[in-house]
């Protein structure tokens, strides 16, 4: 048996904040606290702020713009963080909106009801609550039959949850899988942290996976091979959880939002993921070269280049690694969906491309896929 892909759909927020909104919100709030804390900034109590610019943000992550599910309350430098209102249990929860949304695109391209469903993974950095499961909600919304189930790999719980779709279209447990991954990274961003504040994007991917026996559509992509890799390191690392609220010294603990060690982030997930990704073509003996296009994990330009160069042995072109982070920002596990959804369509029968996540964990998921352009 096999897995093919026969659907995808992206919801976007309708706010965005360009970097030069960004960048007058944060300088705000850096003259606001320097000024505020000037007698102790001057006898070294406290650090002076430094403002941030376009021109850095840019040259350091390739970032211009970003959609949020909320943009006033982002740019209220008194505030720095969405207003999301809590919602009431008959009510849908923001996450499940996403995800529906993002869901009825996928489920009609692969011409397809929510009730065809029998398996849904809702894969995501974040979860809203930790029960009943996000996924469960989403099935109910759908109409779909079957089970589902929440997952959290960071960055790459897209890639691990497309793993554990391929598993259960394979073993026969389920016929047609949904993989959703509703990402509110602005509600776990530190928007007065110079170094981050720019980093993440709201946004809900969507794909559908069927077995080939299901599936209805000849223009799919056959899932070739899957590869998961997970390695623990502290430099990305968001320590919120149900245990905050019984340490009495949490007021100060920046840790419980996103923090990352940028410069170890770099150095050691470059060779980690393009190791990774040899390896894994090497396990199934397909030459690099004859990987058409690299959908990869949009979190830093430069990270990206450096990982297409190690996998090719040369710079890779827009067409060859396609990046959308100048648009959308860092998506978490949603960024290479979105390279998926938007490129491709021009690949031609037989051609392969390579999905491939990467974040903290670390974690690195590759999948292998080839385009099906062929009669049933």
């Amino acid at each position: 048996m096999s897995a093919f892909i026969t659907g995808t759909g992206l919801f976007v927020p309708e706010h965005v904040i360009t970097n030069d909104e960004l960048v007058s919100s944060y300088n705000c709030y850096v003259e606001q606290y320097n000024s505020e804390y000037s007698d102790e900034i001057k006898s070294g109590k406290r650090e002076e702020l430094k403002e941030s610019s376009v021109e850095f943000i840019e040259k350091a992550s390739g970032i211009r713009k970003r959609h949020v599910v909320d943009k006033d309350g982002v740019l209220d430098s008194r505030r720095m963080k969405p207003r999301i209102p809590g919602r009431e249990n008959h009510e849908m929860s923001l996450q499940c909106e996403m995800a529906v949304a993002a869901a009825s695109q996928a489920l009609d391209n692969a011409r397809l009801g929510g009730e065809d469903l029998d398996m849904i993974i809702v894969a995501c950095s974040n979860l809203e609550r930790a029960y009943p499961a996000v996924s469960i909600e989403v099935q109910e919304r759908l109409c779909a039959s079957g089970f589902a189930l929440d997952m959290n790999v960071a960055c790459s719980s897209a890639t691990f949850a497309i793993q554990a779709a391929s598993d259960a279209l394979n073993n026969g447990s389920a016929q047609r899988v949904l993989v959703v991954n509703p990402e509110i990274c602005s509600a776990h961003l530190d928007f007065r942290d110079r170094d981050s504040h720019f980093i993440f994007g709201d946004i809900c991917t969507a794909i559908v996976l069927e077995s080939d026996e299901s599936r209805k559509d000849s223009d799919v992509f056959e899932v070739v091979s899957t590869r998961l890799r997970t390695k623990f390191s502290s430099n990305i690392r968001n320590n919120f959880g149900f245990l905050n609220r019984c340490d009495d010294n949490l007021e100060n603990r920046k840790d419980t939002l996103f923090i990352q060690e940028g410069r170890k982030v770099f150095k050691e997930v470059v060779p980690l993921v393009s190791n990774h990704i040899l390896e894994h073509l090497y396990q199934i003996e397909l030459a690099p070269e004859r990987v058409r296009r690299l959908w990869l994990h949009q979190a830093n330009l430069s990270m990206n280049q450096l990982v297409a160069k190690r996998v090719w042995g040369r710079p890779a072109n827009a067409d060859e690694a396609p990046v959308v982070l100048d648009h959308y920002a860092n998506t978490s596990s949603a960024g290479s969906i979105i390279a998926f959804h938007r490129y491709n369509k021009d690949l031609s029968d037989g051609e392969l491309g390579l999905l491939c996540s990467f974040g903290a964990g670390y974690s690195v998921g590759s999948v292998v896929l080839r385009k099906i352009n062929s009669t049933l």
